[in-house]
């Protein structure tokens, strides 16, 4: 009897010490994440306080709601529930310190923003420099704690807990069936369209439209989603409908959750049921944070007003759900279910300009004997236009080495292609060190140039706003308002103007069309950036581009534009099957696109085309980079649209990484596909520069370099080529180009015609060799013959002249 009343009085003690830590802590201090809750409580909640200027709901406060307020009695929760609550909570000051950086130094992620208020995190880094300080601590937080709750409802507070990614609405990671909803008109406003930036098509009506919307016009319509797991969800971003032609938009909504889909329990704020604000036109992102973060499985978008456009306007909307995915309890290999992300070592975060410069300069110190920065010129606001350049002789053109170019961010805001291009030349760095010898090779046998960012600016003003709430087109243009995808000159309109007019085909051009020169004229309304890509472009003998865009999947191929400006028709090069392995190169190796279970991004089912596309059977796009590069210069280029999603949540980078390794690689090596060599002079050996290469029933040429050195990307198969230079005689041969992944070398010797022979020997003071002096004498009786044969022509004409007048 006197053990039992021991153990009871020490199980008392136990219990009462537990109380007193939880309430000092909870004095003390913000409150924490996954808060213990009381055991009747049908979902675990967290509280956290609004962030300043993005309170939504009717009424700001902290009070979780209770089990009282449910209109249907809950389930009680479970033990393991309650026990996935504690452990996903951790005090907020724990990650201040991880979380807190800069504004420029990262990019405005959901998960990123300040932890505390700027008081509180003022102090704590006084309290961190000076440890005697230490003692006042909670001191100090009861201090700052009223102070936060006073300035909930004005400006100066911000949540304690950081924020969850995206579930992946918009990223497609979220799939169609875990999607439903109270009704829907028809099968093109389904709930599987109700995705964050979805985009419809050009006509309403079709089986892409551009949200959901419901078939009944009352408060009790609903969107659901399903997380799959239980999840903590903190927010949700909407957005209103997609539509040339309607305009729906949810002025107000409410959120409930459930963990079985049958029980609701709707999000409060304090006692009230919480109403979120909606938007106010259709495209820009609006977010709301709960009040309480909440646990649960299922969670329902409620519309309670909308745009009525009189007694027609439709409750249709966008969504982006925000939570963090608890671990299973009933999954003892949990570890096989979590996504793997990367191995690599990289850098997986969106990098500002600031923050750009700093990665690039730290791979150049890392690998200085294969790197270089250079920058090709200034954006509108003076931003640099860096490229990093890699190769075993950096700075230089190396005889017979091809030069390959990656060009990404010319939208601002399609930001994938940068942070892959930045993780490009880490990973290039590094493996390079490492000794692997497909990157030894690429990199001795190829110069590379990698532009992360054409378009600063409108990065910069995207980057701002953060993944999720730059909508669908804020930073796509340049800080002029200028598409440059549409910005280059149209050489397309200019070579087909000329196959109209001109009667001799022999006089046409095929290749290095002039720029028109209303184009070059200061006047001219280009943007400073595409100007300094034109002449990057001139400057370097680029063999292969890829230009990385976002927004879909899919590679598109030249042409971009319609011959007769129809919206849709397919328009090939000289080169279609060509660019069609290339495009099949990166298509097939891309681990999303060459899914095929994968669903349509938007408005085009591309996987029927095997995910490549030729652009202008896209849409038609007169001015784009891939027709200027292909008409004006040498280099063969594409564009490579990277994701369903613009702007990727930075937790998406690393498997987006992943994705796209293998084709970034593959896709560099096709440079080497072909033939190349070097065109010389036969007497001294010299390279012959503007050589035009040409290959039977390919009717588009190539010309050779300064040095003599031409590259001619060709499938494999035979061919017959031909090279010519002003003032030599052509030289022919054929060609076999093989399987291999390196080119097949084929080199001409011109011979000098005999009057560029003559002035180059004259020229030297040498003596003429014995052809040369045959030629001479054949050619003496020949031109004998011509000269008579004129003057006995104008001979018989005077004679007949002379007969008339008789």
């Amino acid at each position: 009897m006197a053990g039992a009343l021991h153990i009871t009085l020490f199980i008392f003690l136990h219990i009462s010490a537990s109380f007193l830590l939880i309430s000092a802590t909870t004095a003390n201090d913000t409150t924490t994440v996954g808060s213990t809750v009381a055991s009747d409580t049908a979902f675990p909640t967290a509280e956290s306080f609004f962030p300043a200027g993005k309170t939504n709901v009717t009424e700001v406060t902290t009070t979780r709601f209770t089990a009282s307020q449910s209109t249907a009695e809950p389930p009680e929760t479970t033990p393991t529930t309650k026990h996935l609550t504690e452990d996903t909570g951790r005090p907020a000051g724990t990650a201040l310190y991880k979380k807190e950086t800069k504004e420029e130094e990262g990019p405005l992620e959901l998960e990123r923003r300040s932890t505390r208020s700027l008081k509180v995190a003022k102090e704590r880094k006084t309290i961190a420099k000076k440890p005697k300080l230490i003692t006042k601590k909670p001191k100090v937080v009861k201090k700052a704690k009223p102070q936060v709750k006073h300035s909930v409802s004005q400006s100066g507070a911000t949540e304690t807990v950081p924020q969850c990614p995206p579930l992946g609405l918009e990223s497609l990671k979220v799939k169609d069936n875990q999607l439903r909803a109270s009704s829907y008109k028809r099968r093109g406003l389904g709930p599987h369209r109700g995705r964050l930036n979805i985009q419809s098509g050009v006509d309403d009506g079709d089986i892409y439209d551009g949200g959901w919307c419901a078939q009944y016009r009352d408060k009790k319509q609903w969107l659901e989603v399903d997380a799959l797991r239980l999840t903590r969800f903190t927010g949700v971003i909407l957005q209103g409908r997609s539509s040339i032609w309607s305009w729906n938009v949810v002025h107000t909504y409410k959120v409930q959750f459930s963990n079985d889909s049958l029980v609701w329990k709707p999000c409060m704020n304090g006692t009230i049921e919480a109403v979120f604000e909606g938007n106010q036109d259709t495209e820009t992102p609006v977010l709301a944070l709960f009040n309480t973060s909440t646990v649960a499985r299922y969670i329902r978008i409620n519309p309670q007003t909308w745009y009525q456009n009189g007694t027609q306007g439709d409750v249709c909307l966008r969504a982006e759900v925000l939570g963090c995915t608890l671990p299973d309890p009933n999954n003892i290999y949990a570890w096989q279910t979590q996504p793997t992300g990367s191995k690599d070592k990289l850098d997986f975060r969106h990098h500002n300009y600031k923050e750009m410069r700093k990665l690039m300069k730290s791979v150049n110190e890392a690998c200085p004997d294969i790197t270089r920065i250079y920058s090709i010129g200034k954006s509108y606001t003076g931003l640099k236009l860096y490229v990093m350049e890699i190769s075993d002789n950096p700075g230089k053109h190396e005889l017979g080495e091809p030069e390959f170019r990656y060009v990404a961010g010319m939208h601002g805001n399609e930001v994938l292609g940068r942070e892959l291009l930045l993780n490009l030349m880490q990973y290039l760095c590094q493996e390079y060190k490492r000794g692997d010898q497909r990157v030894v090779r690429l990199v001795t046998e190829t110069r590379i140039h990698l532009l992360p960012s054409m378009n600063p600016d409108g990065y910069e003003m995207a980057f701002k706003k953060g993944s999720e709430l730059a909508g669908w087109a804020l930073g796509r243009y340049s800080y002029e308002g200028i598409d440059m995808n549409h910005n280059f000159a149209d050489l397309n309109s200019e070579m087909w103007s000329a196959i109209e007019l001109e009667t001799d085909r022999s006089k046409l051009i095929n290749h290095y069309f002039p720029i028109p020169e209303q184009y070059t004229s200061e006047e001219a309304f280009v943007a400073s950036e595409t100007r300094a890509v034109i002449n990057w472009m001139q400057n370097i003998p680029f063999v292969l581009s890829a230009n990385l865009h976002g927004g879909e999947l899919v590679v598109v191929y030249p042409f971009d534009m319609t011959r007769d400006w129809a919206p849709h028709e397919h328009t090939p090069t000289a080169d279609e099957s060509f660019f069609r392995w290339l495009a099949t190169v990166y298509a097939s190796t891309n681990q999303v696109m060459s899914n095929p279970d994968r669903r349509p991004c938007h408005n085009k089912d591309f996987i029927r085309y095997n995910n490549i596309i030729n652009g202008a059977a896209w849409h038609n796009v007169p001015g784009s980079m891939n027709d200027f590069s292909y008409l004006h210069t040498n280099c063969f280029e594409v564009t490579v649209e990277l994701s369903c999603d613009k702007f990727p949540h930075a937790s998406e980078l690393p498997i987006e990484w992943e994705n796209n390794r293998e084709s970034l690689l593959v896709y560099m090596e096709q440079v080497h596909r072909g033939i190349k060599g070097v065109v010389r002079d036969k007497d001294n050996e010299a390279g012959i520069a503007d050589a035009i290469i040409i290959v039977d029933d390919i009717d588009h040429h190539v010309r050779s370099v300064a040095d003599g050195d031409y590259w001619r990307l060709l499938n494999p198969g035979e061919y017959r080529v031909t090279v010519s230079a002003e003032g030599y005689f052509p030289s022919s041969r054929t060609c076999q180009v093989m399987y291999e992944h390196y080119p097949t070398i084929c080199d001409f010797r011109l011979t000098k015609m005999p009057k560029q022979r003559l002035k180059y020997i004259l020229a030297r003071r040498g003596k003429l060799p014995k052809d040369l002096q045959l030629r001479l004498r054949q050619l003496r009786p020949r031109k004998l013959r011509v000269t008579t044969k004129a003057i006995n022509q104008r001979r018989l004409a005077d004679a007949a002249r002379r007969a008339k007048r008789m």
